[in-house]
């Protein structure tokens, strides 16, 4: 199965600003291409492409400053249809003005609540059934565009029955729109009138669908196998990159670092790289061709294969050789990649130097995949190489499978 590769991903973001004028937040929006000013694709599919780019593509406390994320949720997501692995605290969720609040939404987002997360209702309006969300809500959104005046003001009055919330007043237009939000009593505030949404890409790779349906198919096994599932995950080296960089977000809320695709699996549990591999999926990534996802392969396992030879670890030298064709792949440095997760010392050197005691297997397989005699301690190549091709090919025969 070959598509076309995707190799940029657009995260667009609009600032919300505080009383004082600083900036309090961003939205984080569904941008089709950096030059789009205004989303193009609305539904589950948005929602997991900004999901999974704001937290595997980027570095995701470059793209908000370290402040509060929110992110638009549709009702797959709301009822528990559609995970959410996002870490409570570093986002607000947002319950778009189109989603039917039924008992399951109600539910749902209550499940939600409980478990820490920052619930916003987007362009509320005053009677609507959305006012069942309000308790369990932290940010109500307000649009100044789609509410006259008086609209505007009876919000308000839900400040007597829920003083816990906060008020944002959204699609601001004017300097006329933002003295009367202040003078209503409204906290957060977000427009045109303060800024445009800006566009932020970055180049990356897109995970195999085929190969998330395969972890898919392995998750709903009675008893998920980790070592099936770190096979699996090892076989794509894009969606590799993005649980790592997945498993090391400052986000997770954990001290700790992880530099194997083991490690990450560890780190995040089995339900995290489900729902994980699910956004991903749902999103509709699409992935690098076939012969470069080979090579990519054949280059990760060779090196793993003749580290093992030699008594290292066979898991770090196949993310050094998975690493290294990642970054050619996006056109990006070596070292600057590297800088962008935790890796250990003796991988990093390998990767960024070639040296360190993984740096001479990864050499070696370099200048043989280059065409480069290999130097006379590197031993026989050919073996493994062969070995390498026939588990690269059968790979990717049965992603297009």
């Amino acid at each position: 199965m070959t598509e076309p590769a995707s190799p940029d991903v657009v995260v667009g973001r609009q600032a919300i600003y505080d009383t004082a004028g600083a900036v309090a937040g961003y939205e984080l929006l569904f941008r089709s291409g950096p030059e789009a000013v205004a989303a193009n694709r609305s539904g589950a599919a948005a929602t997991s492409q900004v999901i999974v780019s704001a937290f595997t593509a980027f570095d995701f406390d470059e793209l908000t400053g370290g402040l509060p994320g929110f992110v638009n949720l549709t009702d797959d997501f709301l009822r528990g249809d559609l995970p959410v692995p996002l870490v409570p605290g570093r986002v607000v969720l947002e319950v778009l003005e189109t989603v039917n609040v039924d008992d399951r939404v109600v539910e749902g987002v209550a499940a939600l609540a409980a478990a820490g997360y920052a619930i916003a209702l987007d362009d509320f309006v005053p009677g609507s059934e959305h006012e069942r969300l309000l308790a369990v809500s932290s940010y109500v959104k307000i649009d100044f565009l789609g509410l006259d005046a008086g609209g505007r003001a009876i919000i308000m009055s839900l400040r007597e029955r829920y003083p816990h919330l906060r008020f944002v007043a959204e699609r601001l237009e004017t300097p006329q729109d933002i003295a009367e939000a202040r003078a209503l009593g409204y906290e957060l505030f977000q427009g045109y009138a303060l800024d445009r949404p800006v566009v932020a890409s970055t180049r990356t790779l897109s995970a195999s669908r085929m190969r998330c349906i395969q972890l898919l198919g392995e998750f709903m096994a009675t008893e998920s196998d980790v070592s099936a599932i770190v096979a699996h995950v090892s076989a794509d080296p894009a969606l590799s990159y993005r649980l790592l960089r997945a498993a090391n977000c400052a986000w997770n809320g954990s001290a700790r670092r992880v530099a194997t695709v083991h490690g990450a699996v560890m780190l995040l549990g089995i339900a995290q790289v489900r729902d994980w591999v699910m956004l991903m999926l749902v999103g509709d990534l699409t992935l690098a061709g076939d012969e470069r996802m080979a090579d990519a392969l054949i280059q990760a396992q060779l090196c793993r294969l003749v580290a093992e030879r030699s008594g290292l670890p066979g898991d770090e030298a196949f993310v050094v050789g998975m690493l290294s064709s990642v970054a050619e792949m996006i056109g990006q440095p070596v070292k600057v990649l590297s800088e962008q997760l935790p890796l250990s010392d003796a991988t990093r050197q390998a990767l960024v130097d070639g040296a360190g005691p993984l740096g001479a297997p990864f050499c070696a397989v370099t200048a043989y995949l280059h065409g480069v005699p290999p130097a006379a301690d590197a031993g026989d190549l050919v073996t493994p190489y062969l070995q390498a091709v026939r588990w690269a090919t059968e790979t990717v025969r049965r992603i297009g499978d």
